[in-house]
């Protein structure tokens, strides 16, 4: 199964490493959508679907935790699995998100394997076994 993956960090880097780390893992991408703000996002989000969102939280203008928040009240997070990548480690942080409806938290640096094993366990996915 390929996804429509929609990285948002305010980091052009991090997304380029979280496209290259999900081709390493094995993770089919059938569409790699970039945005740099939870607002640009929210924008992509009214035009186009995408089964999996990795969003950092500390980003200018709208932070990951106002997007999440605003998912949450459009209803979003039911056809989507958003997982937060940060370097935040704030277990109280990670478990509000996950209350709202984050369905997983990877910390950065990213290392293929985890981001494989989260994207199985998120989307039920069977793309083979976890490098």
């Amino acid at each position: 199964m390929a996804f429509r993956v929609l990285a948002v960090d305010d980091s052009s880097t991090v997304r380029a490493v979280l496209s290259k780390t999900l081709r390493i893992s094995g993770i089919e991408v059938s569409c790699f959508g970039e945005a740099s703000s939870g607002t640009e996002a929210l924008e992509m989000l009214r035009e186009e679907q995408f089964d999996l969102v990795f969003c950092d939280l500390n980003m200018p203008g709208m932070t990951g935790f106002e997007l999440v928040e605003t998912l949450r009240q459009q209803g979003l997070l039911e056809s989507m699995a958003v997982v937060v990548v940060s370097s935040i480690g704030d277990d109280v942080a990670i478990e509000e998100l996950r209350t709202k409806g984050v369905r997983g938290y990877l910390r950065k640096p990213l290392r293929p394997e985890e981001v494989r094993r989260l994207v199985d366990r998120v989307t039920g996915a069977t793309n083979g076994p976890a490098r």
